[in-house]
């Protein structure tokens, strides 16, 4: 390990360590800790945590008095909430997107303009069963991965149904477990991960298939239960779960690199969930047994981690899904502890173009 990562994990783990103890000093709300925890990394670099998030009352502006007075007459409305939650998304324009296996449905978080949908479907009529992954187009159209009904399902930005990808007659899904989903709108390309077929399906934006990549083994283009897919740049980045490893290919399907191997000490895997690549081209790994996000270079260099096994500000239970988006905000899915936590990375990148994206 060079020395840059021997700084970068020392700093991770003075912070890891002092988080709690900042975080007990004061009072705390659901969604924001008296005190900010925040990562001093190398260079000037920087990770803050800025909120977490689990229900529809935190989108809605606050509410006044006379609201409060009517709802003790008239009882108060019910409200939605994370019960289950998997996977997420952010679009372009700063929507947050919620998969929730445990309500059946997605989650639409819109802070900006202070909005909220739920999007659920009747099973009866091709609906959502245990919606897993999720992903955006340059449209903003919704896709989510559903790993019960085998399909994918496809939603306008409002949120209303579009089609389904994968359905064959009889109303049976064509995937035998669809997870990981990513799509390449320029290229017109949707990839799909069938876990339980441990290939990689690349599909036309109708839903043809074109091409199906890797088998079962452990080898490169090799799978065992591969999950989460995200693309950046050129690259597609592939969890391979239970070969404790992330599969770097071009978007052609061609091996690049890997990185990790299974362990239970920093920089291994032993249940690696969602993936994320910031600004700076640094891979980002949620470990859902240690509750840890850790952060890698292309080399496969850990850098730093963040978070730990709790419920405070910062600390995960069951970590799944994982998103960055143009901003460099980190979005973890705090699946156990059913909230969303937001984190803003602030890289050499970033302040070298004064904040600019």
């Amino acid at each position: 390990m060079d020395g840059t990562s021997k700084t970068l994990l020392l700093a991770s783990a003075l912070v890891i360590a002092l988080a709690p103890l900042s975080l007990a000093a004061g009072k705390k709300s659901k969604s924001q800790p008296a005190s900010v925890p925040q990562l001093e990394l190398e260079g000037g670099r920087k990770l803050t945590f800025e909120r977490s998030f689990w229900s529809e009352p935190e989108v809605h502006l606050k509410r006044g008095f006379w609201t409060k007075v009517f709802d003790v007459v008239a009882g108060a409305p019910d409200f939605h909430g994370l019960i289950g939650p998997y996977g997420v998304a952010v679009d372009s324009r700063g929507r947050i997107i919620v998969t929730d296996p445990g309500a059946a449905g997605v989650h639409i978080f819109d802070f900006e303009q202070q909005k909220y949908k739920f999007i659920a479907r009747d099973k009866d009529r091709d609906g959502l069963e245990n919606p897993q992954c999720v992903t955006v187009d340059a449209q903003d159209n919704i896709y989510v991965s559903d790993s019960e009904a085998g399909k994918i399902f496809v939603f306008e930005p409002g949120g209303k149904y579009r089609r389904t990808i994968g359905n064959l007659k009889g109303g049976e899904g064509y995937f035998k477990r669809p997870t990981g989903i990513a799509v390449d709108s320029a290229a017109q390309r949707i990839y799909v991960t069938d876990t339980l077929r441990n290939e990689i399906f690349v599909l036309d934006m109708q839903g043809t298939v074109l091409k199906r990549i890797g088998k079962k083994g452990t080898g490169e283009l090799e799978f065992n239960s591969p999950t989460e897919l995200r693309i950046s740049g050129d690259n597609l980045y592939v969890v391979d779960a239970m070969n404790f490893r992330v599969q770097v290919l071009d978007k052609a399907g061609n091996f690049r690199y890997a990185l990790g191997h299974i362990g239970d000490s920093r920089g291994t895997f032993f249940r690696p969930k969602g993936i994320g690549i910031d600004s700076e081209g640094h891979v980002y790994v949620a470990e859902a047994v240690s509750g840890l996000v850790q952060v890698f270079d292309e080399s496969g260099n850990l850098l730093y981690y963040f978070g730990g096994r709790g419920t405070g500000f910062g600390e995960f239970q069951l970590p799944t899904g994982l998103w960055i988006d143009g901003k460099d905000r980190v979005l973890v899915v705090d699946s156990y502890n059913r909230r969303v936590q937001m984190f803003q990375y602030q890289g050499l990148a970033k302040q070298a173009a004064g904040g600019q994206q």
